[in-house]
């Protein structure tokens, strides 16, 4: 017999597996026509939302463990360039059917992620249609320290988190239907780089998540900032992955023009290079400098002529 609405919230979301006891601010989750919650006092409220769809942002025949990490993951990723801690969330649910197996997986790999990140969900919605997951999550910053995209100044440096075109790659290759490596998964489970995000607090002017592609989301930084970026192609930080294609002319490109990274773009006055470097080797996390910001306006990398405006989901970079 199928599940109900509200045996299917029992059973995969209001269950133990989204039990955390240490989750603040909750006074009331779910089971009400409302959350109530509570922020910590002195802290702004720091609120995102993305919808992910089965076929445009991930592939329709994905584990429902890796769509439910990724669908968090993306949003997390929202909050870290924010320089945001996570604090609550909420999930409206599309199936086309209430099946059982798919939901164990999906609430499985949801509520891992979440545990990771001491986030508590705390309400949503469920309905029948077309496979769909929309994510609202909710996070805190003290007043005057959230990174933002319209800090930017000439003479900054510009910065990257890991290794930007992987997922890109690994988006390709499992399209392709073929042999698959640790692209593939950094792809699927992407890791919201939340922790780099607090540790940029005060050392960052600028930032961004980089879901578009990485020179389309440089450009945004330099559109809310009013200054021009350049990137160095020589300085791009390659995974191995990317340094095992043959054609370096398509490794460039999927780094600059992949999407779906979810690495950290970040801007800094030079000053603070030594402690953007400290704090990627506490996080055991690769950080690189590859650019700078001048006075101008727009975003280039000498030598890349790019073949779109960033990423646009399945149609290639």
């Amino acid at each position: 017999m199928a599940l109900s609405e509200f045996e299917l919230i029992a059973r995969y979301f209001d269950s133990p597996d989204f039990a955390l006891p240490e989750a603040e601010g909750v006074l009331l989750g779910i089971g009400d026509d409302a959350a109530i919650l509570r922020l910590p006092p002195g802290e702004d409220l720091a609120v995102s939302i993305d919808t992910l769809v089965a076929g445009v942002h991930f592939p329709a025949d994905s584990s429902p463990e890796q769509i439910g990490h990724r669908a968090l993951a993306v949003n997390l990723s929202d909050l870290a360039a924010m320089g945001a801690r996570p604090l609550w969330f909420t999930l409206a649910l599309t199936l086309p059917e209430a099946d059982e197996a798919w939901l164990a997986g999906f609430s499985r790999g949801l509520a891992a992620l979440a545990r990771r990140h001491h986030v508590a969900l705390v309400g949503g919605d469920t309905t029948r249609g077309p496979l769909s997951i929309t994510i609202q999550v909710h996070g805190c910053v003290p007043p005057g320290l959230a990174l933002r995209r319209d800090g930017a100044r000439a003479g900054d440096d510009v910065w990257v988190s890991g290794h930007p075109g992987t997922a890109a790659l690994g988006l390709r290759q499992l399209l392709a239907g073929g042999a698959r490596d640790e692209a593939a998964r950094v792809f699927a489970e992407p890791a919201p780089r939340v922790a780099l995000g607090l540790a940029l607090r005060g050392l960052a002017s600028a930032a961004i998540d980089v879901s578009d592609g990485l020179l389309a989301d440089a450009g945004h930084i330099a559109a809310r900032s009013a200054v021009a970026i350049a990137l160095e192609r020589e300085r791009l930080p390659f995974s191995p992955q990317l340094n095992s294609l043959a054609d370096r002319d398509d490794a460039c490109a999927l780094a600059l023009g992949g999407g779906d990274d979810y690495e950290l773009c970040f801007t800094a006055p030079p000053r603070h290079g030594a402690a953007i470097a400290g704090a990627a080797a506490d996080l055991g996390l690769a950080c690189t400098r590859i650019g700078r910001v001048l006075a101008g306006q727009g975003v280039e990398c000498a030598g890349f002529v790019p073949r779109a405006g960033g990423y646009q989901h399945f149609r290639g970079g």
